[in-house]
């Protein structure tokens, strides 16, 4: 080829890289500034390009009979070619199974719009990657699942309403359910690959979520509801930069915390209100083998202005948290009836990893067993069901709970260490309780623990 020739085809080259360059939609996003007491990432959410994709338009049926899982499938991939813009929903019970998203899609969820998802598992079919409890496996389809995308949104007023009678039946975890959870759990200790841990077969029952975004980037979940969910409701799950906000979430199954986040960064949850039947808030970084092969810590996650009507505990941390947290931050939330905890932090000998600077400010609760509690021997069904194959110590120091008021309590705070790593760093003031039913404090294994200004107007067992 002459040097003539080689000349022209090289600007060729570059014209063509450059067209297909320009032919890229230009990306505008929403930058979230958040405060808190230590560094944050700015959060990034798309602003949407101005192009509705209606369901209506590629088959969707409306009624709660006819199964609209295509139709749905092919609008988001024809958003998603598109470069972006919105699938909407619109007024109507539309029946679906799995909905799977792909990158620059806003699911909008119109006026009086409900998805109903089916409860047949055979739906939700072929698995995919996804997790259990702190697990990497294949499971059955979230029923709303993201995987590696970025830019995905769900908004609109509309309701997320899953049918439950299947799934209801699972919650039981029979035996075969239990042996299951004990091959996954072996199947990590020995380094299977994820690949190779296929989960949803013969009576195993590993309920899927209902939101499941896996290694996502910018996410947005705005404005709707939930009612009621197959496992952990809304699941962000080694994913980077997002906002859930002003969402109406309630789910009283088993396992049915509100939103958890796990081995994820950079996310603000504002103005939502949670009536669980289990956690409302939860922080995790994966389990034992699998979270130290990932070494990924969930941090830099902001709470603020939440009503938490019913559940177990304000925020929870663990129990799995093999990866590690830090910088976390609730402020100004409310549960106005009652809950468990205000904040409980649980782990066990066998999950290593670490908790650090979380902080708690201007929380306001009717009643509750503890304000906070640390909990180092926490391994419910898998105390006897598999062995310790290898004992790591959780650190847990620099905890801060401020501005606490509650008008009944049965205790202030119950710290519960191990001798062997004890926690470190807690400080506790600005708290009053109306009245302490049980006892004031527990502690062991435990140092420097900082008290001021912790207050009470009747004890009715001094202890």
């Amino acid at each position: 080829m002459t040097i003539q020739k080689s000349a022209i085809l090289i600007v060729m080259t570059v014209a063509v890289f450059m067209v297909a360059c320009s032919s890229q939609p230009s990306r505008q996003f929403e930058k979230i500034v958040v405060e808190a007491p230590f560094p944050m990432d700015t959060i990034k959410v798309l602003i949407y390009p101005d192009k509705d994709f209606p369901i209506t338009e590629y088959g969707a049926v409306e009624g709660g009979e006819a199964i609209n899982t295509a139709a749905i499938a092919a609008a988001i991939d024809a958003c998603n070619k598109a470069g972006g813009g919105r699938v909407v929903v619109p007024a109507g019970v539309w029946l679906t199974g799995p909905i799977h998203f792909k990158s620059n899609v806003n699911l909008h969820l119109g006026e009086n719009a409900v998805v109903s998802f089916t409860d047949d598992p055979n739906d939700y079919l072929p698995a995919v990657k996804t997790s259990w409890e702190g697990l990497e496996c294949y499971n059955y389809s979230p029923l709303v699942y993201a995987y590696e995308c970025e830019n995905i949104a769900i908004t609109g007023n509309g309701i997320l309403q899953p049918k439950m009678d299947r799934w209801r039946v699972w919650f039981k975890r029979p035996e075969p359910h239990m042996n299951a959870l004990v091959e996954l759990h072996e199947k990590a200790v020995a380094g299977v690959p994820v690949e190779e841990r296929q989960m949803a077969v013969g009576e195993n029952n590993l309920r899927p979520h209902l939101i499941h975004f896996n290694r996502c980037e910018n996410i947005l979940l705005d404005g709707f509801r939930i009612r009621e969910s197959p496992f952990w409701t809304i699941h962000l799950y080694m994913c980077n930069s997002g906002v859930a906000r002003n969402l109406d979430v309630k789910a009283h199954g088993h396992n049915n915390d509100g939103v958890d986040l796990e081995m994820s960064r950079n996310f603000l949850v504002e103005n939502c209100t949670f009536d669980q039947g289990d956690d409302a808030v939860v922080i995790k970084s994966g389990r034992n083998h699998d979270a130290w092969r990932l070494d990924t810590p969930c941090e830099n996650i902001v709470i603020r202005n939440c009503t938490i009507l019913e559940g177990h505990v304000l925020l929870g941390i663990g129990s799995e948290l093999s990866g590690g947290v830090r910088n976390i931050y609730m402020h100004d939330c409310a549960a106005p009836q009652s809950v468990h905890r205000f904040i409980f932090i649980k782990t066990n000998h066998r999950r290593g990893g670490f908790v650090e600077n979380i902080y708690m400010d201007n929380l306001t609760s009717g009643k509750t067993q503890r304000i906070l509690e640390i909990d180092t021997d926490v391994l419910y069904q898998w105390r006897h069901l598999v062995p310790t194959h290898e004992t790591r110590i959780t650190r847990i120091e620099g905890i801060h709970i401020s501005n606490i008021t509650c008008e009944e309590a049965d205790a202030i705070y119950e710290l519960k260490g191990d001798e062997r790593l004890p926690i470190k760093n807690v400080e506790m003031k600005n708290i009053h309780v109306d009245r302490v039913n049980k006892f004031l404090k527990r502690s062991e294994n435990a140092e420097n623990i900082t008290e001021k200004n912790i207050t009470y107007t009747e004890l009715l067992n001094r202890d």
